[in-house]
């Protein structure tokens, strides 16, 4: 601890901002002489490091660093013992120092300090006692552990309301990871995307490392790793279900919070990125020095080779950073300012997102940052598409969301962004900040609408079924404007934030005591139904109703028009014992668990599942690329959506006003707009799915002509197994049971 002499000295400094440090703060010392490598002039262009060959037919390394606001910039150079070398970029272009380092090759490890001001009073927070990430390295090696000295700032300062202003001259460089030099010598001549339509698509959201790490046919030394992921154990079950696209969790190098590494915990989602060009070293099995980059190409080669698009969810709308008392890791010694949105007392981060700080879109350098690591992603790295998290952050201009923001102006645009899969997380923290519906065309959103409309209806909590005809039938009421599809629609019942299929079914309340947070964390908004009993049970009768109501979830999900999204593991019963905010167990709670997969209380739901997407796919009218139109196309007065009440006559205006908990909709497979590849019109079976919440069975009568004459039972929830062919069929007018809770989806027959 710093003397009271120290602490006014430093105090002195802090006001003055110059940079200097008056005295040695928290005992450091000075440092040893480092040794210096030449450097010759170089590239601005492209920004990170780029291994080449030079003019003379040198080999070596251009090293080019956005940090428009800095005084100076070193480049560091590490061997293999941690010894440090450094490189004076002299060269400056357009706010980019820059220089290339003959014989520095692929593998070398590096870092840079950059000098500036210290003035937080201002915003300013050079420091160059740390050592930061490059914000275009491809590769990281080493972890991040936040000791005090990867703080810019004196972290155990006396007077905590300003201990952000008084720096902390400490070296970090033996307490941070670095990024590594890496070589591009792929053309992916040898990979065929598999480029599925957005209407054919079903999502499989999945966590690299949780997927595989308790895989019994995957060796252990590739279980949580992306050559684990690329495993033909785990592909063979993605193709079994009949997936189309994996959306993994963050892959993008992260880093761990300070309060969770104290509980002896850490970032197990990822959601706290520090790399945006960096596969996370962590899920490699083949090393860290580079080998996780062709790692992670290897794993995309092995998807596209089984039709399987590769989907990564991003989050540039803040760094593991956090906010004035957060850690000096990349940006914020870079150029604080130039980064980060900064409030008007400039101490002080704009936080958007809840996480203590938010990127600065708007401005030009962050801009590129951002798009150039989408458009890297895409072309060096092979993959399919993006779900931003906290997508409106990225779409606030100066503070308000706005839909015709640079951001998303600029992915219009480019040409190699706006031809792949893009997904808004549409919302953040902010005021004003919830979006859905609102992104423009390119863009499919998650539709959390749909996913509170389903989870009542099977509780039994909706007033009426207005509101699940239109997450039914493609939420028409959101995205049928400006030419968007129904696949702006992305639907999910569940996703990683939250209870898994299983447990909503089987908590009321969240239990997440084991996050060491005192269950405060995490939402309270379940809307879920345990079924008559907290958790796990032995009670027979309660176990069989959790199962049906799985099975109504998915059925309901699987039929609905948009885009599915399956959470992995839900399809075979996967809980985590009530802990709705899973994002710190990196343990059995958060892991997949295989054993399910032959158990036999669980094993039909995986079956039904598969069974459920296989008729998705082979079935046009249940992924329509339009919104229906509820108006008859024929004489005969059938139109391509109906719905019917109970008795088998069409719902009028009071009926949905009314309330109820069965809901018949009918999809004409006849009135499908568009022709197929070969300009032919799209014919299809029609179908009839009856939708029955009560707890009590209830009699439904089959609408006759003009809609069917005989219906033929395809799928029927009340049933714990679902045979390949049923072969039930009743007449058009037949009185049907329907059980309690249950689906029952007919096919019509002519």
């Amino acid at each position: 601890m710093s003397s009271a002499a120290e602490q006014e000295a430093v105090a002195g400094e802090r006001a003055t901002g110059d940079g200097r440090p008056a005295v040695v703060v928290n005992g450091a010392r000075p440092a040893p002489p480092v040794p210096t490598v030449p450097v010759r002039p170089g590239r601005p262009t492209p920004l990170g490091a780029r291994f080449r060959t030079g003019p003379d037919g040198v080999a070596g390394t251009n090293f080019a660093l956005w940090a428009g606001g800095a005084e100076g910039v070193e480049l560091c150079l590490f061997d293999e013992h941690g010894r440090e070398s450094r490189a004076r970029l002299t060269e400056l272009t357009h706010g980019i120092w820059h220089g290339f380092v003959p014989g520095v090759m692929p593998g070398q490890r590096y870092g840079y300090r950059v000098h500036g001001r210290w003035d937080p009073w201002t915003g300013a927070r050079w420091n160059p006692a740390k050592l930061l990430l490059d914000p275009y390295a491809r590769a990281v090696d080493g972890d991040f552990v936040l000791p005090p000295e990867v703080y810019g700032h004196v972290r155990d300062w006396p007077e905590q309301h300003v201990a952000d202003t008084v720096r902390d001259d400490r070296d970090s460089a033996p307490y941070v990871p670095k990024g590594v030099v890496v070589h591009d010598d792929d053309d992916w001549a040898d990979d065929r995307r598999p480029k599925t339509p957005w209407s054919d698509s079903v999502i499989y959201e999945l966590h690299v490392r949780g997927f595989t790490k308790r895989h019994p046919d995957i060796p252990e030394e590739l279980r949580g790793t992306y050559a684990g992921l690329a495993h033909p154990a785990a592909i063979e079950h993605l193709v079994r279900l009949g997936v189309t696209a994996v959306e993994l969790l963050p892959v993008h190098q992260f880093a761990h919070e300070d309060h969770l590494l104290r509980r002896g915990l850490g970032n197990y989602w990822g959601y706290n990125s520090i790399g945006y060009f960096a596969p996370h070293a962590g899920y490699a099995a083949s090393g860290t020095a580079g080998q996780q980059v062709g790692e992670f190409k290897r794993m995309v080669r092995a998807l596209h080779a089984a039709g399987i698009e590769v989907i990564l969810d991003v989050v540039y709308n803040h760094t593991a950073e956090a906010g004035e008392l957060g850690p000096t890791l990349s940006l914020k010694g870079i150029d604080n300012r130039g980064y980060y949105r900064l409030q008007p007392d400039a101490r002080r981060y704009a936080d958007y997102t809840g996480c203590g700080n938010t990127l600065h879109v708007v401005q030009p350098h962050v801009l590129r940052l951002i798009t150039d690591s989408l458009r890297y992603w895409v072309t060096e790295m092979g993959v399919d598409g993006f779900r931003f998290d906290l997508a409106a952050a990225l779409a606030r201009s100066m503070h308000d969301v706005d839909m015709l923001s640079p951001f998303l102006a600029v992915i219009a645009q480019d040409p190699v962004l706006r031809r792949v899969k893009l997904i808004a997380e549409p919302w953040d923290v902010g005021s004003g900040g919830y979006q859905v519906g609102a992104f423009p065309p390119l863009w499919t959103e998650w539709n959390d609408r749909y996913r509170d409309a389903v989870r009542d209806f099977w509780r039994h909590a909706l007033p009426d079924v207005r509101e699940m005809g239109y997450r039914l039938s493609g939420s028409s009421d959101l995205y049928a404007w400006g030419g968007r599809r129904p696949y702006a629609s992305v639907n999910f019942v569940t996703a990683h934030d939250g209870f898994t299929l299983r447990d909503l079914v089987s908590y009321d309340r969240k239990h997440n005591e084991a996050n060491g947070e005192g269950n405060r964390d995490g939402t309270d908004d379940n809307r879920s139904w345990n079924c008559g009993a907290e958790g796990e049970t032995d009670d027979g009768d309660v176990r069989a109703l959790r199962r049906r109501q799985l099975r109504n979830l998915l059925t309901t999900l699987l039929l609905s028009t948009g885009v599915p999204m399956l959470v992995a593991g839900d399809e075979m019963g996967r809980t985590q014992r009530g802990n709705n905010n899973a994002y710190c167990q990196d343990n059995e709670t958060g892991w997949v668990d295989w054993s399910l997969r032959d158990d036999p209380e669980w094993r039909p739901l995986l079956e039904l599942t598969s069974r459920l997407v296989a008729l998705r796919h082979r079935h046009p009218v249940l992924r329509r690329r339009s919104f229906f139109s509820g108006r008859a196309h024929s004489a005969d007065g059938l139109r391509d959506l109906a719905w019917f009440t109970p008795h088998g006559r069409e719902m009028t205006e009071d009926d949905w006003y009314a309330p109820a908990a069965t809901l018949g909709m009918y999809l004409s497979g006849r009135d499908i707009p568009g022709r197929d590849e070969q300009g032919a019109p799209v014919l299809d079976d029609s179908f009839l799915a009856v939708l029955h919440a009560g707890a009590d069975p209830v009699d439904f009568v089959l609408p006759g002509p003009p809609w069917a004459e005989r219906y033929e039972v395809v799928v029927d929830t009340a049933r714990e197994e679902q045979d390949a062919a049923p072969d039930v069929t009743h007449a058009a007018g037949r009185r049907v049971t329907v059980p309690g809770r249950s689906v029952l989806v007919l096919r019509v027959r002519s």
